[in-house]
């Protein structure tokens, strides 16, 4: 099966997602599968992965009925508040649906250090007793902590959204490539190929200025830890998603079908453990 391991859902609200500026107009609007089914099937794609966009176990809830009420919707990535002395508690609570297969925080909006505080490492900790993955986002300027985290749980699984976001826009990448590489030594962490053309320049981008950011993915985690995200609908205010998804297919082409199969599905199923 095709997978699509990284997209979003929600019901616009300018309140809670303030994070949607006036440049990203495009996406001021809901998104529900039923907006997606009609685009993954033009694009061959047979399903998704729903990520967590706001920090509440409400909207995680709100992914879970989308997961349970529309076929195309195999997994859901929700939220929990790690530092939480109940963490244990709400986790066992959460996973009674098993829609959920992992957890994610915006921490790219958190200080630099958010994610090596002995609170938060030992949140994501707790995630390995129930067989959950999580999510990383983050900037560059973050890396160092994601570093930490990931030496320091190698239990629990990671994929590291949108390559980190590395700085395409200002072809910065010496010191990026750098700490993806020692990440990359970690066997417990993945990487999402997604979210690319929205850190490059939304109006003017071409496919060969994210290249060297997926030579630098291939070379370090190599095609068995490698998922083809979309990260719809963000990705609309640089892309449709049929650019999205060719980017990635004519970068994969050369490496033949038995790697474009892993990272166009494989290895998502296993990484989510999907129910495909």
């Amino acid at each position: 099966m095709i997978i699509d391991a990284h997209q979003h859902f929600w019901h616009y609200d300018p309140v809670r997602d303030s994070w949607i500026t006036d440049d990203m107009a495009a996406i001021r609007r809901d998104f529900l599968p039923a907006d997606l089914e009609p685009v993954l099937s033009q694009n061959g794609v047979d399903g998704c992965v729903a990520v967590q966009a706001d920090q509440s176990e409400a909207e995680t809830r709100f992914l879970v009925s989308m997961a349970q009420n529309y076929d195309i919707v195999k997994g859901v990535v929700g939220w929990v508040d790690l530092q939480s002395e109940q963490l244990p508690e709400r986790l066992a609570v959460l996973t009674q649906h098993k829609e959920i297969k992992g957890f994610r925080h915006v921490a790219q909006a958190e200080p630099e250090d958010f994610l090596s505080r002995p609170t938060v490492v030992q949140g994501i900790r707790q995630l390995a007793s129930f067989g959950l993955t999580y999510d990383i986002l983050i900037y560059p300027s973050q890396l160092k902590a994601a570093l930490h985290l990931v030496r320091a749980v190698p239990e629990v699984n990671f994929v590291i959204d949108h390559l980190a976001k590395p700085y395409i826009r200002k072809r910065e990448i010496s010191r990026w490539a750098n700490f993806m590489a020692e990440i990359a030594r970690n066997p417990n962490v993945s990487c999402k190929l997604s979210g690319l053309v929205t850190e490059a320049d939304w109006q003017n981008w071409s496919k060969k200025d994210f290249f060297p950011y997926l030579d630098v993915a291939f070379e370090y985690f190599g095609p068995d830890r490698l998922l083809f995200g979309s990260d719809w609908p963000v990705c609309l205010v640089a892309a449709n998603y049929t650019q999205v998804k060719t980017l990635v297919d004519e970068y994969v082409e050369p490496w033949g079908e038995e790697v474009r199969a892993k990272v166009f599905g494989g290895n998502a199923t296993a990484f989510y453990r999907l129910d495909t």
